[in-house]
């Protein structure tokens, strides 16, 4: 009982403390960077909620519309995790790090966190660049160019923006790791978790407004709630859902006989994640910051032309999510390596000849499923656009959001069960000795 009750209090410290990493992300958010001024900058990019720097700064919890100290977000080290897993799988040299255990993965992910700093600094020059040059209303945003010298060297908006901007996104990845080591969850992940659902009570706040001045009726209030509740439970069970492969095991007991045992080989429906939306919203908002410091006028039609709402920036977007999913899935998932493995371990597909032919079946299931995956992905992230075509909502709801509220929602449920499940283990096993059988000649 001790042993289950101290169990129980590990965990709570461990919320506790996953709570308190999060409620400082969330204070550094409103602390705003030195040099701008704080009403021109949230009415600056108020009036681009509706580009592609609204779900920017969706991303970074509201940081980016404050211009605060994190306005960069954890994205820099997001972007650098999935290049450097990529390259793990395309750079022999990586694959072979990867494999010598937990040295290599210290070693890759030490690397991960230099590209995220250089990454983290060409992003800070940019957006100090874009902000010199921007106002809002005749109102320059940048109101301090200057704040003297610092050992001889000239402390620009751009240099301090660069060095504030840099500095927020390595304390990010800081608390990321600690939530990691001492909390409960995926750190990085929360941290995206909370900055999304940070901006929940606002959206329910305005949509009750609606209703409070009769631009919404009572019907129609109940109709958008049960649609959202239907989408969330619809994604829950995609993404939970998976196409079990029957696997066999044939085992010699001791008289020579072969015993078979029957296992399954779980592949999810939606294998990549969030990874393809990710990667398609990176690069399309490539091009849109590019026109941003430029005064170009095909650039300038490119940014316009790439709305969120458009019709070409969504057809767009769904064929960079169907690439990125069956791209992923197949430098991931290498259909060559498990199919060595179930030979390995005496494992086969029932009516499939081992090697070659149990990769090729396979990967022609993991092709079918990834055509399924790819069409859920796609209806979730233009889902914005659709429910907005028939409501009017005051928030986005939907899209790359909602694929991470859930899914980071999932996985730190799964990691407390499981963390519940071994204590209690624990509890069971305590104060009793585990003696082997002895076999008798």
């Amino acid at each position: 009982m001790s042993a289950r009750v101290d169990g129980r209090s590990e965990l709570t410290k461990r919320i506790l403390f996953t709570l308190l990493m999060l409620a400082v992300y969330r204070i550094g958010v409103h602390v705003p960077t030195p040099g701008v001024d704080a009403v021109a900058v949230a009415g600056f990019f108020g009036a681009k909620s509706g580009s592609i720097f609204g779900l920017f700064n969706t991303f970074t919890g509201g940081a980016l519309s404050q211009f605060s100290i994190l306005a960069l977000g954890i994205m820099p080290y997001i972007s650098a995790s999935i290049i450097f897993q990529l390259l793990v799988t395309l750079i022999p040299s990586l694959e072979a790090l990867k494999k010598e255990g937990d040295h290599g993965r210290k070693k890759i992910s030490q690397y991960t966190k230099y590209l995220t700093i250089v990454l983290a600094i060409v992003q800070g020059y940019g957006i100090s660049s874009w902000l010199l040059n921007s106002s809002h209303l005749g109102q320059p945003i940048v109101v301090a160019n200057g704040f003297g010298d610092f050992f001889g060297i000239q402390i620009s908006f751009r240099l301090l923006t660069v060095l504030t901007l840099t500095t927020g996104t390595c304390f990010l990845m800081w608390v990321g790791d600690m939530i990691t080591e001492k909390g409960i969850g995926n750190g990085t992940s929360l941290i995206i978790f909370a900055g999304i659902v940070a901006s929940i009570p606002a959206g329910a706040q305005q949509l009750w407004g609606l209703f409070q001045a009769d631009q919404l009726s009572f019907f129609l209030l109940l109709v958008i709630l049960g649609l959202m509740v239907a989408i969330v439970a619809a994604v829950i069970f995609v993404e939970v859902a998976q196409r079990r492969i029957p696997v066999q095991y044939s085992q010699r007991t001791g008289n020579g006989m072969q015993n078979q045992q029957n296992s399954h080989l779980p592949v999810k429906i939606n294998f990549p994640g969030v990874i393809p939306p990710i990667f398609a919203s990176s690069l399309l908002m490539f091009p849109a910051t590019i026109a941003q410091f430029s005064t170009a006028p095909w650039l300038r039609s490119i940014q316009d032309s790439l709305n969120p709402s458009g019709s070409l920036y969504n057809i767009a977007f769904v064929i960079l999510i169907v690439l990125f999913s069956f791209f992923y899935s197949e430098v991931v998932f290498n259909t060559k390596d498990v199919a060595e493995n179930l030979k390995k371990y005496g494992g086969f597909i029932p009516g499939v000849r081992a090697g070659q032919a149990t990769s090729d079946y396979i990967k022609r299931v993991l092709d079918r499923v990834n055509v399924l995956g790819a069409t859920y992905l796609s209806l979730v992230c233009v889902m914005p656009v659709i429910i907005g075509y028939f409501f009017t909502l005051p928030f986005i709801f939907g899209g790359t959001s909602l694929l991470i509220l859930v899914g980071v929602g999932l996985d730190t449920a799964q990691q407390v069960q499981s963390y519940l499940l071994a204590q209690k283990y624990e509890g069971i096993l305590s104060g009793k000795k585990i003696r082997g059988r002895r076999v008798q000649f």
